[in-house]
């Protein structure tokens, strides 16, 4: 017997996918996934969410940046470290940064604008997954260098969240980051029953 398919089973399918070729979303395909950013939930309608894109000769001009970034945190930083940062911005094909202008003297807490600016980057991660392209939410320390913010546009308190790289996925599976199988629900959900155990 053959059951039907389940409406959640694409987003079920969603991995991130490191391995990435040209073409990223471009037109419609964009825009649509930049919508999906912008429904992302806010308390208070903030709309703390800020989006860059970086594609085209500005990849390079990004190297430079996280290249530089590396440099100024560890004068010692080898020099196969910074090829390899310029590299990864040159050959993705869409990079998009994420990031939240924050309002530190509103009444909606800063954690709270910064987990708006997350659920955009869900949302997109989601759209570009649906709409038949690979990505992966990229962090780390140049995501939270102070240079690399000001450079995106994101003064402090504002700052990025990530980076999403997009692209088409090589291959199906090809630099799929998540385990082959789902994690144990029963390990991650419990339920409150009005009294701590």
């Amino acid at each position: 017997m053959q059951t039907s398919p389940h409406p959640l089973d694409p987003l079920l399918s969603r991995r991130s996918t490191g391995a990435l070729e040209d073409p990223a979303p471009e037109g419609a395909d964009l825009d649509l996934i930049l919508e999906a950013g912008l429904c992302a939930p806010d308390h208070g309608r903030l709309r703390p969410w800020h989006f860059v894109l970086i594609r085209g000769d500005a990849r390079a001009a990004l190297g430079d940046c996280l290249a530089a970034a590396i440099k100024a945190r560890d004068r010692q930083a080898p020099q196969a470290q910074l090829d390899r940062i310029r590299a990864w911005a040159l050959r993705t094909p869409l990079l998009i940064g994420v990031g939240a202008r924050i309002r530190p003297d509103h009444a909606v807490p800063e954690i709270e604008q910064l987990l708006s600016a997350g659920a955009a980057a869900m949302n997109m991660l989601n759209a570009i997954h649906l709409l038949g392209y690979g990505g992966m939410w990229v962090t780390g320390a140049n995501t939270y260098d102070p240079k690399v913010n000001a450079a995106l546009g994101f003064e402090a308190p504002s700052r990025l969240v990530g980076f999403l790289a997009v692209g088409t996925a090589k291959t199906p599976t090809a630099g799929t980051t998540a385990p082959a199988g789902r994690p144990d629900r029963l390990a991650h959900v419990v339920e409150w029953r009005g009294a701590l155990r």
